[in-house]
């Protein structure tokens, strides 16, 4: 759906290897994308329940990355809508929470 680009992310690696072990950050990484999975699927409109179903975690690039999706065929005109359906917000709402907690999370451990 959309992609997020962190700027200055060498020197925060270089903050995080000085101050924190790389175990804590994953730790770090997983919870937060562990609460976004759950916030994104309880905002998710029920009407089968397939869209709710289809939003999952998966955890990349030894664990550094944490990606919700969902992966029903029909859920960008869900969240964005279409001309003969107003958009129902469940992702971006649930992303635009935890990033804010993410950033605090992470802001303790380079502390």
């Amino acid at each position: 759906m959309g992609e997020i680009k962190i700027i200055g992310m060498e020197k925060l690696q270089k903050k995080l290897k000085n101050n924190v072990s790389m175990d804590d950050v994953e730790r770090v990484v997983r919870h937060n994308g562990a609460e976004m999975e759950e916030k994104a699927q309880r905002n998710a409109p029920v009407d089968t329940g397939t869209l709710k179903r289809s939003i999952s975690l998966e955890i990349t690039n030894g664990g550094m990355n944490a990606q919700v999706e969902p992966t029903a065929e029909y859920a960008p005109y869900v969240e964005f809508g279409t001309r003969l359906m107003e958009a129902q917000p469940y992702l971006k709402p649930a992303f635009e929470e935890q990033r804010e907690k993410f950033k605090k999370d992470m802001k303790k451990l380079t502390r």
